[in-house]
């Protein structure tokens, strides 16, 4: 599993508060070393040179499958969208890796009704959705994602992990690092360890009333009570 666990962070510059909060949930809470990297078009250059497709709601609606080759395809690594929150320690998502696997994801049966979601963006539906959310990804499996695949492929290729030989090679975890906010029942926060604020987050001001959207604030309050610690020890 190497020294540090390796997490890749889906970027969109309209989502940065998600983005940061999210990393803070994350390392606030890990028993292991972690490293966060941002998966940002600006960063990535030429790598990620595909137009945007009119379906495309956030910057790394493709980019997310660049993960392996950012790995340098060794090792597990970790993706996840930026419109989350994670409530419980991260090293324990990755206790469940299992090499039999390429990919584990949770396996939501997600059929949304709704036609628009944040920000006017187009709800679409399609077979596995919303698995890409979540990879735990065994970076030497997925050779398969080149940059050149990941720029020419199609979105449903991309999305329903075509690029695998079979789906036995998709790996189950555990409903509770995926709950899907606003779809999946209401249970009390200790019973999940990941919240995905699919449709809208509190950091809209649309969905500032979401499930949830307390647990969000309260890490938000965290993260920046630490930053005032922190000027008060320079001053």
């Amino acid at each position: 599993m190497g020294h540090c666990l390796r997490v890749f962070i889906g970027f969109d510059p309209v989502e940065t508060v998600a983005y940061n909060v999210l990393q803070h949930s994350i390392q606030s809470r890990a028993s292991k070393p972690v490293t966060i990297a941002p998966i940002s078009l600006r960063q990535l250059g030429p790598l990620m040179r595909r137009p945007r497709d009119q379906l495309q709601s956030t910057d790394f609606s493709f980019s997310r499958f660049l993960t392996p080759y950012l790995s340098d395809y060794d090792g597990w690594s970790l993706f996840i969208d930026c419109d989350m929150l994670v409530v419980d320690d991260i090293a324990s998502l990755f206790d469940l890796a299992d090499d039999r696997y390429a990919v584990m994801v949770v396996k939501h049966d997600h059929r949304p009704k709704e036609a628009i979601k944040f920000l006017g963006s187009t709800q679409t539906r399609y077979e596995k959705k919303n698995w890409s959310s979540v990879m735990l990804v065994n970076n030497a499996k997925c050779r398969a994602l080149t940059p050149d695949y990941v720029n020419t492929a199609s979105g449903l290729d991309l999305h329903q992990f075509k690029w695998l030989e079979h789906d036995d090679l998709i790996g189950e975890l555990p409903h509770r690092w995926g709950h899907l906010v606003g779809y999946d029942e209401t249970v009390p926060i200790e019973q999940l360890s990941l919240l995905h604020f699919t449709v809208g987050g509190p950091y809209f001001s649309s969905y500032r009333s979401t499930d949830y959207a307390d647990a969000w604030f309260a890490e938000r309050e965290r993260m920046l009570e630490c930053q005032e610690r922190l000027r008060s020890t320079l001053k």
